[in-house]
């Protein structure tokens, strides 16, 4: 069983979170929150929280890792290699082409 600390780094999981934290959290996700979504993020997150705390009191002991919660398989066809086309078929289906590549607006500053 992993530690509950292990989860949420170097402190215990606790269910409160401050509204410093939600501010934190909101400026590394790059969201603009007011004093009303700090609030009512405060109370979601505790929530996720608190229900992490009572997942982390389950015994898992011999319980297999599992990446979906049903068993399932992923079908996958065969690999067959094909011809591919050419440069000059894949340039000519562009909207623009520059130099033997795809031409692209500029998004960022710089040269």
């Amino acid at each position: 069983m992993v530690p509950v600390t292990a989860c949420y780094g170097a402190r215990p999981m606790t269910t409160r979170i401050t509204e410093k934290e939600v501010e934190h959290v909101a400026r590394l996700a790059r969201l603009a929150l007011g004093p009303d979504d700090v609030k009512k993020m405060q109370g979601e997150l505790e929530g996720i929280l608190a229900f992490m705390a009572t997942l982390a009191k389950l015994d898992t002991e011999g319980v297999p890792p599992t990446t979906h919660s049903i068993a399932m398989s992923v079908p996958l066809r065969e690999d067959h290699p094909a011809a591919s086309l050419t440069r000059s078929e894949v340039l000519a289906a562009a909207a623009k082409s520059e130099g033997g590549a795809f031409a692209v607006p500029k998004v960022l500053d710089g040269d």
